[in-house]
């Protein structure tokens, strides 16, 4: 099953289960864990837009060993693959963070967050700085290491190569785009910190692209999100290199988008003669 929950948008997993039957889906990527609690940005911290949403959030969460002791043994039994979206606000704290974290089967590296100050979308807008922060992890971490990358950046490919050649196991885009919005009735920006994060239907054509030139760049497996809101969404992006999805913002409109999205790429491959769904990666006609 390669549907999974993208970090941010479906909280630890238990939120949901009224809505969803965990266990039919390929994983959920947990909220995004720095070292230290974090209270995030202040209030406003979303904003709607056509066809989206902007975010500022700020990584707020209760920090690494709140949730090692306290989340992870009430989640770890869902019957799927659960991930944590990991950040740090430096190469040695993050590295520090990891060193911690031998019950956690698989992180999702959070290299491309443009919503913090300290480290964040900082580490994953040049090769130099992706190299070095997945060098500091991988010497620390020997478990399955993917890495999110930002779109905020002029080569996507390049950035892809360097996680790839620094130790990532595979890498998952695109993190949100950076965006910003104006209450022109009182001359104010929307969002307390002014920019955010923009996620929804609109950034997916950027989204499906810039996987597509992953995917050709890559030896290892490349996550695709930005806009899935359907099944055939999430086709394409695997049409267009992905080896699995994640499904974002589409949470907060149905709760139970996950699950429909997987069933609903069950009956395109059976529609189309395709017998398991890895045979959609990188089948693009192109």
């Amino acid at each position: 099953n390669p549907v999974m929950t993208a970090s941010g948008t479906f909280g630890y997993g238990e939120e949901y289960t009224d809505f969803v039957d965990l266990s039919e889906l390929g994983g959920i990527i947990v909220k995004g864990t720095t070292l230290n609690p974090r209270e995030g940005n202040p209030y406003p911290r979303m904003a709607e837009t056509p066809s989206g949403m902007l975010n500022c959030v700020g990584l707020q969460n209760k920090g690494v060993r709140y949730f090692i002791d306290t989340i992870y043994p009430r989640i770890k039994n869902f019957g799927t693959h659960v991930l944590l979206n990991l950040s740090g606000s430096t190469l040695v704290r993050g590295a520090e963070m990891i060193d911690t974290l031998d019950k956690i089967p698989a992180i999702e590296l959070n290299v491309s967050c443009p919503n913090v100050k300290q480290g964040g979308m900082a580490f994953g807008v040049t090769t130099t700085g992706i190299s070095q922060v997945v060098s500091e992890v991988r010497k620390v971490y020997q478990k399955h290491l993917m890495v999110k990358l930002s779109p905020n950046v002029t080569n996507i490919a390049e950035i892809a190569l360097a996680a790839e050649a620094s130790g990532a196991d595979s890498v998952s885009l695109i993190n949100t785009l950076m965006g910003m919005a104006i209450d022109a009735e009182h001359r104010k920006p929307k969002l307390s910190v002014i920019t955010g994060g923009l996620s929804g239907a609109c950034v997916k054509p950027v989204a499906l692209r810039m996987v597509w030139q992953v995917a050709k760049a890559v030896k290892i497996p490349v996550v695709g999100l930005g806009g899935i809101s359907n099944a055939i969404d999430a086709v394409e992006f695997m049409l267009a290199g992905a080896s699995a999805i994640e499904i974002g913002t589409a949470n907060f409109i149905d709760p139970a988008i996950s699950v429909k999205v997987a069933e609903g790429m069950k009956e395109y491959c059976e529609r189309h003669g395709f017998q398991k769904v890895s045979e959609l990666t990188g089948s693009l006609d192109a």
